[in-house]
């Protein structure tokens, strides 16, 4: 299939100009979301979204060190466009698992921003584990799979027109692995609740959705590899981008205040240790200890920094709608955003002033 999309991955000066146009309308974003702001068109616009898909599927297909280098900047002028685009990237990449007749229904729109897509599978992870039977079960049927139960947290649900989710097949098998699908928010059975209220990222739109006898308009098979799992290297490139905008932040202030200089230079130096074993990993690849480690290391980081620039802001930051006041609240997102157990462990040891095990 030939490329439905040309304009090349952007870096350098195209990523810091999108990046400029993200900025623009973060306000927007964070109130409605990036699809009705208009950054989702950006970003389609600019060649972005068509770097997470392969060339025989109508995108570039760009290297994963461009594509997390693009998050961290994006995460640094919007938290809320950035997590909006994780969502829609792991949505994209379980679809390039799919068979060839529904990459070719599904990818080339989605490369182009014609189509919007979003995953939800928190319910086979983080959410609702505890939980004897499974929140969203598949059966077959003589028309093919349908879906029933809820997936509790999935972004932009009332602004795409797919989406992507896990099932376990009945009659229920413990030792089985659950299913991949794809489904259209537009199917008889599909009911998405209003977007949650939340700390932060409200912007993003994330909904509980209820399937009741959901028709698939896709089945995925599993994965092969780790590439693109909950818990990879996107939530700790988030987590980067916000720290850097804590510590643009903090240096504004200490060109006022020379006092501030050494604060900033120190949380600086940490954040270049991290972001530079982030870059080996997206270069090298690493394993799940590694990944854990590294996204341990850069929660810890994005929460001191936010408190950093709070503190540095004195009292201004303390009012509704200051940066300072902003960002300390997304910071708390990376407590609870798709944390495995040993990331969960170690935040909650730091807490406590334990030593983790």
């Amino acid at each position: 299939m030939a490329r439905d999309f040309a304009r090349p991955f952007p870096t350098g000066p195209a990523l810091e100009s999108l990046c400029e146009r993200i900025a623009d309308r973060a306000d927007a974003t964070r109130t409605v979301g990036p699809w009705r702001s208009g950054v989702f068109q950006q970003l389609a616009e600019s060649g972005c979204l068509a770097g997470w898909i392969a060339p025989v599927d109508g995108g570039t297909g760009a290297a994963e060190p461009a594509i997390m280098e693009l998050l961290v900047a994006v995460a640094g002028r919007c938290l809320t466009s950035a997590l909006a685009l994780t969502q829609w990237a792991s949505a994209v990449r379980i679809l390039g698992r799919a068979d060839q007749a529904t990459r070719q229904r599904l990818l080339p729109g989605l490369a182009a921003g014609h189509q919007f897509t979003t995953v939800g599978i928190s319910q086979l992870t983080t959410s609702r584990q505890h939980l004897a039977r499974p929140a969203v079960s598949a059966c077959p049927g003589p028309a093919g799979w349908r879906l029933t139960g809820t997936c509790p947290w999935v972004t932009g649900a009332d602004s795409v027109q797919t989406i992507v989710t896990g099932a376990v097949t009945r009659p229920v098998d413990s030792a089985a692995e659950p299913r991949f699908f794809a489904i259209d928010t537009a199917s008889p059975g599909v009911t998405v609740e209003p977007p949650l209220e939340m700390l932060a990222v409200s912007g993003s739109r994330t909904s509980c959705v209820r399937l009741e006898e959901v028709p698939v308009v896709a089945e995925i098979p599993p994965a092969t590899t780790a590439g693109g799992q909950t818990g990879g290297l996107g939530t700790t490139a988030l987590a980067l981008g916000s720290t850097r905008a804590a510590l643009r932040l903090i240096d504004e202030e200490a060109d006022r205040r020379p006092a501030l200089m050494p604060v900033a230079a120190e949380l600086t130096r940490e954040a270049n240790a991290i972001e530079r074993a982030f870059r080996q990993a997206a270069n090298n690849g690493c394993d799940a200890t590694e990944r854990n480690q590294l996204r341990q290391r850069a929660n810890a980081l994005v929460t001191r920094a936010a408190q950093a620039a709070l503190t540095a802001s004195k009292g201004a930051g303390f009012v509704v709608g200051h940066p300072a006041e902003r960002l300390l609240r997304e910071s708390m997102f990376f407590l609870v955003w798709s944390c495995p157990q040993p990331v969960t462990e170690s935040l909650l040891c730091d807490l406590a002033g334990l030593a983790a095990d």
